[in-house]
């Protein structure tokens, strides 16, 4: 939780007068919020929209020879690694076929075995040795790009010879250098909020092109 520090120094006007909030101030704090959330799409997706249909290409192709999807990610990214997968799993729009993917996020019991004997950075590894094969694919998310669990998670994958997607944010960070990994779509601003709404946004987009990619 934010202290009283930290909050002044983000919002000053609620420290002028408690009993008496300025109203119109915080609603322009909302309307400044949804301009950036905004602006941030939109570039992020004028620079990225041939590597998105490039990243629905791949999955079609995954999904037509039979292959299966992973996702990883930690803290509010593994929740996007379980929101993606809900997607393709339960499709929300009648006549859309379920598709198999696995949250790697969610075999708690697993991670925290992998993480206790060997390390952390090996959560993802050890369970795409046993579930994933040639020709899968594995999406990983991480707002800041430098994950060392979804680095090694993306090297491992490359080895088995899958597919590799990242999300990022900021400057991409590793994810953005790493060899392993085929396509990054980084969403370049400071912002983690801002990023996981893009994220959140660009995954949808993903389902529905890769839904009508598919006979």
């Amino acid at each position: 939780m934010a202290n009283n520090t930290t909050l002044s120094g983000l919002y000053p006007f609620l420290n002028d007068n408690k009993k008496d909030t300025n109203t119109e101030l915080l609603l322009h704090s909302i309307r400044e919020k949804v301009d950036d959330s905004i602006k941030a799409k939109q570039t992020f997706f004028q620079n990225n929209e041939h590597k998105i249909l490039q990243t629905a290409q791949i999955i079609a192709q995954c999904y037509q020879q039979n292959g299966h999807l992973f996702a990883m990610g930690n803290g509010g990214s593994s929740c996007d690694a379980a929101h993606i997968t809900t997607e393709f799993m339960h499709p929300v729009t009648t006549g859309r076929k379920a598709l198999g993917f696995t949250n790697l996020t969610a075999d708690i019991a697993t991670m925290t075995a992998v993480a206790n004997d060997v390390g952390n950075e090996h959560i993802f590894l050890r369970q795409l040795l046993c579930l994933a094969k040639q020709g899968d694919v594995l999406i990983g998310f991480s707002t800041s790009g430098n994950s060392k669990s979804l680095i090694q998670g993306f090297v491992q994958a490359k080895e088995m010879g899958l597919s590799t997607i990242g999300f990022s944010g900021q400057t991409g960070g590793e994810m953005a250098k790493c060899n392993s990994v085929d396509i990054c779509l980084t969403v370049q601003t400071d912002s983690i909020h801002r990023i996981q709404e893009s994220h959140l946004t660009t995954y949808h987009i993903l389902w529905d092109l890769v839904h009508s990619l598919l006979p």
